[in-house]
């Protein structure tokens, strides 16, 4: 097999915060058992001994939420203590961690750099924008104490990039945020689309985006990235950088600019796995890793046509001018449409919109 992803969610959908647009609440919401608690060291033991033996090169675990800080650090020492004991053919063992950062000390500090994880750290912009959908359960806000948790990684040399959520808020003010994160020198940028309730439309929420909005969110920010660009100083945007991976026909290493869905896993805390966080709901389930092979979690993600269903893009999308680099996006915001015969992306305008204003420029680098 090739390098393999494996996503934990060892405190499946746990948190210690409560933030409005959480989607992993509304889809742990939409299945039988909502939360499957904090894994056990067997369940642990059983997703690192039939994965790290069947990957090729390097495997890298990544642990999210819920909030998976909420295990402790004894559950990470334990699985770093696993991956050693099982890598048997001394492949690279990579390890991420996404965290709200509201745990984050000293003690996790000291883990983190002794252990080499990356760690991707949830903030929202400003404090005023992160602080509206992102607060404490009691609805207290959270941005300063995650400031603190980026200020402690810095101390510590701990590699970290900024995970942003792009609501309506955020998109509003993104030069702002731009110029904030820059002041942070927080050089390397994640920024995902907002996602609103699965099955439930659009445009029903505060904080989803419209199509038109996105759309100048993109143009916006990649203005502020080409002037720093050209000035030497541009920060690492991971959506950025996967469009100049495509114009150099490179492979994009981000399965929403792929075009169709990867082939990742995700483990849930009981041990159940699934073919997408994004899709981590009873319809989609593989099997267990307490009771199930690798092999026969692969066949079952083969036999409900998971990555089958996110090549069925409609004709309109596929004979548009932009589809070699857009590709449709991620799945997750896509709608299908019965008399255009496949899928189409909510967002297309707005990536249409990004394109016509930017493309040829971003054409002009490469060459």
């Amino acid at each position: 097999m090739p390098p393999m992803n494996i996503l934990i969610k060892p405190a499946s959908g746990l948190c210690n915060l409560q933030c409005d647009y959480c989607f992993y609440c509304d889809e742990s919401a939409k299945r039988a058992q909502a939360s499957y608690g904090f894994m056990s060291e067997e369940t642990l033991r059983n997703i690192i001994r039939k994965t790290i033996g069947h990957a090729e090169g390097s495997i890298t675990y990544a642990f999210q939420g819920g909030e998976p800080t909420l295990c402790g650090i004894p559950f990470f020492k334990k699985a770093v203590e696993l991956q050693k004991q099982y890598n048997r053919n001394h492949i690279e063992v990579r390890n991420t961690l996404q965290t709200n950062g509201y745990l984050i000390d000293e003690a996790w500090c000291e883990f983190l750099k002794e252990n080499h994880f990356l760690v991707g750290l949830s903030v929202d912009g400003v404090e005023e924008t992160h602080d509206c959908f992102r607060h404490t359960k009691e609805g207290k806000p959270t941005y300063q104490r995650i400031e603190q948790a980026a200020e402690q990684m810095d101390a510590y040399g701990i590699d970290y990039n900024i995970l942003t959520v792009v609501h309506k808020k955020v998109a509003h003010r993104i030069e702002e945020i731009y110029r904030d994160y820059r002041r942070h020198r927080w050089e390397y940028q994640q920024y995902i689309a907002c996602l609103e309730p699965l099955g439930e439309g659009h445009g029903k929420t505060a904080y989803g985006l419209t199509p038109k909005e996105y759309g100048e969110f993109l143009i916006r920010l990649f203005d502020l990235w080409y002037e720093d660009w050209e000035k030497g100083r541009a920060p690492h945007i991971r959506r950025l950088e996967n469009y100049f991976q495509i114009l150099t026909g490179t492979v994009p290493e981000s399965c929403e600019q792929m075009g169709h869905c990867g082939s990742q896993i995700v483990a849930e805390a009981d041990g159940s796995a699934y073919p997408c966080d994004f899709y981590a709901l009873d319809a989609y389930c593989l099997g267990n890793f307490n009771t199930d092979r690798l092999g026969d979690l692969e066949l079952e993600r083969k036999r409900i046509g998971f990555q089958e269903r996110s090549r069925n893009i409609s004709d309109k999308c596929r004979e548009c001018k932009f589809y070699f680099i857009c590709r449709s996006g991620c799945h997750r915001n896509r709608e299908y449409h019965a008399e255009a015969g496949g899928y189409e992306n909510y967002f297309c305008e707005g990536y249409r919109m990004f394109f016509e204003k930017r493309l040829e420029i971003m054409d002009r680098m490469v060459r």
